[in-house]
């Protein structure tokens, strides 16, 4: 009786092999349709003519055991796709509404950001002219009641705060929420809107002549959010020269980008970035000629979580000798996904070309069997590219050639003109253990010094702010203690210096909103200041690759 369940998983667990076995076999060595994609309108499986329905059929009509359809469907889906690239997927159908909201820029919800510290849900901000400023809510309050369920302890009962909040555009929801040092609870009644999700998370004049963007993807609004902060900084503040800070942007819409680099090429016509696929003839993005403002010297921000569209703009800058780019080497991502509708609800992102820089290079990197995709930037880490302990390693037979004659290579993202380290100190677990606890910690400790709310703005924070360090070490350690137990302390000079910089800028955040904590964390950061070096030369592009070179 012990072995009981083995004996009942087994045949269905062989039925599985023999389905996916099946699958892979008929993609690898057929040009027949694996899958039926009309007459099963109801999205039922089981009831179409392909052949994967067919296999179906038969286990859910005839097997020993009740099969889970579903399950089987998904593990056939998974099978066809994982053979494919990393990039094909299936997306379920709840899962397609929050992907379509983050991409076209907006959710449905009151417009809070927040945290769970001690369980409880917190509020970091309310998102400017939304729903929850509106009602009065503010920073630090902790939600207490939605509606009459009580919210509290979200781990233990695994709630979702994001589903809390969210809901129909119009309708209402009545929060109570805990406020220091009130010792009643506050009730309000917030209507659900539609949230914008801005794209530019900050955007400010960083050196008289110098504007500095940050991008953190490509959305359906990142161009009218764009040229909304050339307006602001080069038509009002007078900036002449650009940085675009693209780092960890993972892409998006390629239009958006093509649209954004139209702006910085004010010749008509100039070659952005062209498309190619087996069944997708070469489809070319120019430059429209049609640039706004006269953008002198630009510089390009980029690291190993760069990818698609972002590497479409950092390509196109830099095979035009266009502007410079700075920072590390950027993802590897040069595939094109189109999306198809499923009828269970769900949708088909498919990749149906390449895409291919103006120097006709594919910056893709290997996914094919036995190249680790998933782990790159591991690997890069661990052989030294990323501290700089060892060059970037290249693909000879890859290369191409600037409009200068620049020599550039593809098949692995793309490499900077300017290339800067990263302080693998960084990565020590007692370093990144305390830095994890300090948005939390921000809440407490602004509680403990009231004073710090009084400053008049972030010209004020950024000049007199210095926080005593051994308390919020301490105060870190505390917390950390609560969730790893024993912490070691001990940090370097340049670790202090690390912690201190993000506490205040994260500090900034909570006071003053989510673009003060780049306008403070800029002033120290390593790549933002090497590019503003480089802008200031009288050649920015000789200046980055001449030291690139020397790298």
């Amino acid at each position: 009786m012990e072995n009981r369940p083995a004996t009942i998983w087994t045949p269905l667990v062989y039925s599985l092999l023999l389905a996916v076995g099946l699958v892979v076999g008929y993609v690898l060595n057929s040009d027949a349709p694996l899958v039926s994609l009309g007459g099963n309108p109801s999205g039922q499986p089981g009831n179409g003519n392909g052949r994967v329905e067919q296999l179906l059929s038969y286990i859910e009509a005839r097997y020993v055991d009740e099969p889970d359809p579903e399950k089987l469907y998904r593990a056939a889906i998974d099978a066809v796709l994982n053979d494919l690239d990393p990039h094909s997927s299936y997306i379920a159908a709840d899962e397609l509404q929050a992907l379509n909201d983050n991409m076209e820029g907006n959710f449905k919800g009151i417009g809070i950001e927040y945290l769970v510290i001690d369980d409880t849900i917190t509020v970091v901000s309310a998102l400017p002219g939304g729903p929850s400023e509106t009602a009065g809510i503010r920073s630090g309050d902790q939600i207490i009641y939605v509606d009459d369920s009580l919210v509290t302890n979200v781990t233990e009962k695994q709630l979702d705060p994001a589903s809390l909040m969210q809901g129909p555009e119009g309708s209402e929801v009545r929060i109570r929420l805990r406020r220091d040092p009130e010792d009643e609870l506050i009730s309000l009644n917030v209507s659900r809107a539609s949230i914008p999700l801005t794209s530019v998370d900050a955007a400010y004049t960083i050196d008289p002549d110098i504007a500095y963007v940050r991008i953190n993807r490509f959305s359906k609004t990142t161009y009218a959010e764009f040229m909304a902060t050339l307006e602001e900084h080069l038509e009002r503040a007078g900036a002449k020269h650009l940085i675009i800070d693209l780092r960890g942007n993972p892409g998006g819409y390629l239009q958006e980008a093509t649209k954004l680099l139209s702006e910085l090429f004010v010749e008509r016509g100039v070659l952005l970035v062209y498309t190619q696929g087996r069944s997708s003839s070469r489809q070319s993005y120019k430059s429209s000629g049609r640039a706004r403002y006269n953008i002198q010297n630009v510089a390009i921000l980029v690291d190993g979580g760069s990818a698609s569209a972002s590497e479409i703009v950092a390509g196109a800058v830099q095979d035009h000798d266009r502007g410079i780019v700075v920072g590390r080497r950027t993802f590897g991502k040069g595939l094109v996904q189109e999306q198809y509708p499923l009828s269970d609800g769900g949708a088909l992102r498919l990749t149906v070309a390449r895409y291919y820089t103006p120097s006709d290079r594919s910056i893709q990197r290997d996914y094919h069997d036995g190249a680790d995709y998933r782990g790159d930037l591991n690997r890069r880490y661990e052989s030294g590219e990323l501290t700089g302990r060892t060059a970037v390693a290249v693909d000879s037979s890859q290369l191409f050639y600037t409009d200068s004659g620049h020599p550039v290579f593809g098949g692995g993202g793309i490499t900077p003109d300017h290339y800067v380290p990263l302080d693998s100190s960084l990565n020590q677990e007692n370093f990144l253990q305390l830095r994890q606890q300090v948005p939390t910690y921000v809440f407490s400790y602004l509680r403990d010094h009231p004073e710090v709310k009084q400053l008049a703005d972030l010209e004020a924070f950024r000049r007199s702010f210095r926080p005593d360090m051994r308390e919020v070490v301490n105060g870190l350690t505390r917390l950390a203690h609560k969730e790893y137990g024993s912490v070691e302390t001990v940090l370097t000079p340049a670790l202090q210096r690390e912690l201190a910089l993000f506490f205040r800028a994260r500090t900034a955040r909570q006071l003053f909103g989510a673009a003060a904590y780049f306008r403070v964390y800029n002033q120290e950061d390593e790549i933002v200041q090497q590019a503003l070096r480089l802008l200031r030369n009288a050649d920015p592009l000789a200046a980055a690759r001449g030291a690139s070179n020397k790298i």
